[in-house]
């Protein structure tokens, strides 16, 4: 049995069975047994990966969309070119790279990485030396001034709750105790004013997920634009609202029983978009737009075929794969939905259906 499994158990015995949210952040972000704090998670040798790992034109391409909304609200300086959980640091060093040319952008950028594992924190600096990084554990700890952020796979690993529809209120999915082992259970059925709105579209048995971490990011994050000036995009897979149990673990890139293994598997959860729209109010959100959708309008086809020209045999063969895995429907191009915020006044940026009224 596992340190973390046995602290979890021990838990449960003394004060009950936890919510959802708890017991992922136990298993991602304990001290001394979490998931993201004790280790680098990415890439073969790790459990998943994610869009800059499987290529560099993804993060090229963001770099430029960064760019380009920069000129467009008159090339602000100074600015912070910020991202949350920046990973290895791969996409952040992509976007550097690919706004090299672009006149004042890096003379103008103060970076800004919110990251709370320390393992990725030095991964991060190895990937960007040469560059000024001032990171935070915290949104909240960034300074004023015009922000322009990213925000790749951050909200998926957030901790959820999840309610399951009841006769006429909602029950609570709680994580109990059981032989030895972690179990699923109900709370008792309860009126919730925060999931009124959702008896309309649920029937008894439906589960919604609620990312209550989220909100007040996007509220800070929507306030900040709102204020100073700048833009987010966020990248996740996900649509406009929960439905359904998406909570997953992966383990060496497969699915696995999240129950069974905390602290040694990644987990996520479907995000939903139009609650983070709302909550980032009045910063005005595009629709969730397919990443698949978004990244041909903003050119990835012609940048692939200019990386191809200069390749062959297996090397070729993967940087095919790699365009069509962040394209295709079947792939990461349905699932991935990419979301801006910018200012309520400035005009819709590239690549981004608008939202419906």
């Amino acid at each position: 049995m596992s340190a973390l499994l046995e602290s979890l158990l021990t838990r449960i015995a003394r004060t009950g069975p936890m919510t959802l949210a708890d017991f992922m952040t136990e298993s991602l972000l304990h001290p001394s047994h979490g998931y993201y704090t004790t280790r680098d998670p990415l890439g073969a040798a790790g459990d998943f990966t994610t869009a800059p790992e499987i290529s560099q034109m993804f993060g090229e391409l963001l770099g430029l969309w960064l760019a380009q909304v920069w000129m467009d609200q008159g090339a602000p300086a100074p600015f912070l070119l910020t991202e949350l959980g920046p990973g290895r640091g791969t996409l952040m060093t992509d976007v550097l790279r690919a706004t090299r040319a672009v006149p004042g952008f890096h003379d103008a950028a103060r970076l800004h990485l919110v990251e709370v594992s320390p393992a990725l924190r030095a991964k991060q600096t190895e990937a960007l030396s040469g560059y000024e990084i001032t990171f935070h554990d915290h949104l909240a700890g960034l300074p004023d001034g015009p922000l322009f952020l990213l925000a790749n796979e951050f909200f998926d690993a957030l901790p959820i709750r999840q309610f399951q529809r009841g006769e006429a209120g909602w029950h609570e999915r709680m994580i109990g105790a059981e032989n030895g082992r972690l179990i699923w259970g109900l709370g008792p059925e309860s009126a919730l004013e925060m999931l009124e709105d959702r008896l309309a579209d649920t029937a008894t048995g439906h589960i919604v997920e609620v990312n209550t971490p989220a909100l007040p990011l996007a509220e800070d994050i929507g306030r900040r634009i709102a204020t100073h000036g700048g833009a987010a995009l966020i990248v996740d897979y996900g649509d406009a609202v929960s439905i359904g149990d998406t909570f997953q673990a992966l383990k060496d890139h497969k699915p696995v029983d999240p129950l069974i293994c905390p602290g040694e598997a990644d987990l996520t959860a479907h995000v939903a978009f139009g609650p983070l729209a709302a909550a980032a109010a009045p910063a005005r959100a595009s629709a969730p737009t397919p990443q698949g959708v978004f990244l041909e309008r903003l050119g990835i086809t012609a940048r692939a075929q200019r990386l191809a020209a200069n390749l062959s045999g297996a090397a070729l063969d993967a940087h095919i794969s790699a365009h069509r895995r962040l394209t295709h429907g079947q792939e990461m191009g349905t699932l991935f939905k990419v979301m801006s915020l910018t200012p309520p006044d400035a005009a819709l940026p590239p690549g981004l259906d608008p939202q419906v009224p």
